[in-house]
């Protein structure tokens, strides 16, 4: 893979990128989605789009700190965020995480930030339509579970382009019992991935979990860091980690080209 601009050495060059790719906090240092940001780079770089990340000039985006009611950090947080963007005069944003994509497209513009903000299985099923990114001839038939994540989903109403990315992929699209509008949390949502659960009947991921056991499927496919982090820790739970197999989108995308 090539090394990635930042937006600091465009900017020295007099040059803009048609992309900043917002990796966010679990794409830097979640050794898992670490991962998933290369994989999606690779690709990006494949096909030749011109994109740039921020480094170390990035910063959450604050989207924890409101879900767990600490408004006055996400107001301090995405402030800096926006000086930082605005100063780049960013106009299109591609991010893999839905969260940061939510808060981004739907919650900075009040705050003085406003971009045309997309998610990653959005340009990825765009790239696929306009035939820039194919299946290599010895792609399986397999079949592909696809976990709706919230805030891409019901928060967004982001259904078809990731059902795109896997049928435009030649993978037979197995839906989930809780799918689309009645889809079912992993139970990261509200800052709930960083801490235990309350006590009750049944885990939330794990009921997730076992509906994806029951769908029969070998691999699940999302496009989410927390519902990747959650998924995979109620298939450890159920003790299914071994019978299914975990990967995001831009992996997928990338395993079969």
């Amino acid at each position: 893979m090539e090394k990635i601009k930042t937006m600091a050495e465009f900017a020295a060059a007099g040059e803009q990128p048609e992309f900043l790719f917002w990796v966010g906090c679990a794409g830097s240092f979640d050794d898992r989605h670490k991962k998933v940001t290369r994989a999606f780079s690779e690709i990006l770089q494949k096909v030749g789009i011109s994109f740039a990340v921020l480094g170390t000039e990035e910063s959450c985006t604050g989207d924890p700190a409101r879900r767990a009611g600490n408004e006055f950090l996400f107001q301090m947080q995405a402030m800096a965020n926006i000086e930082v963007l605005n100063l780049y005069a960013v106009k299109k944003i591609v991010t893999a995480c839905p969260h940061c994509f939510n808060t981004l497209k739907n919650e900075y513009p009040g705050l003085g930030g406003t971009y045309e903000v997309i998610h990653h299985s959005q340009l990825l099923a765009e790239l696929i339509s306009a035939g820039k990114i194919k299946a290599s001839d010895d792609t399986s038939l397999e079949q592909v579970a696809y976990h709706d994540s919230c805030y891409l989903g019901r928060g967004n109403g982001v259904f078809e382009a990731p059902r795109e990315i896997i049928s435009g992929l030649k993978k037979e699209l197995i839906e989930l019992k809780s799918c689309r509008t009645k889809g079912l949390c992993c139970g990261a949502g509200g800052a709930q991935v960083f801490k235990e659960p309350e006590a009750g009947g049944e885990d939330v991921q794990v009921k997730r979990v076992k509906e994806m056991v029951d769908s029969g499927v070998t691999k699940v496919a999302l496009a989410c860091p927390f519902c990747m982090v959650m998924v995979q820790d109620g298939l450890n739970k159920v003790g299914k980690e071994k019978h299914i197999q975990v990967v995001d989108l831009a992996e997928l995308v990338q395993q079969s080209m």
